[in-house]
């Protein structure tokens, strides 16, 4: 028994060794997207805006905006607004 819980131990120590830089590369990754958030948020601060105007405050591509936006959306963190010319505004939920 106890050299069966060796053998599991080391055989984890070897995987996550072998994962190290898929992990960190994954963690960078999520904190990269948690900057991003933040940074649309804080634009969101000050009222609602196009998807184009958020892009354009916080240098951006419009494209990665869009889907930060989307996920926000549909998770209930940020809500369409009065509609300008062919783009909706964005708002934080209250």
């Amino acid at each position: 028994m106890t050299e069966n819980k060796n053998s599991d131990k080391e055989a984890l120590k070897i995987l996550r060794e072998s994962r190290r830089e898929t992990i960190a590369k994954a963690r960078q990754a999520i904190k990269t997207q948690n900057q991003d958030i933040k940074k649309i948020r804080n634009e969101l601060q000050s009222g609602s805006k196009t998807i184009p105007e958020i892009a354009g405050a916080i240098q951006m591509p419009p494209a990665l905006v869009l889907r930060y936006v989307a996920g926000l959306k549909k998770y209930g963190l940020l809500v369409e607004d009065v509609k300008e010319d062919d783009y909706f505004k964005y708002a934080l939920a209250k």
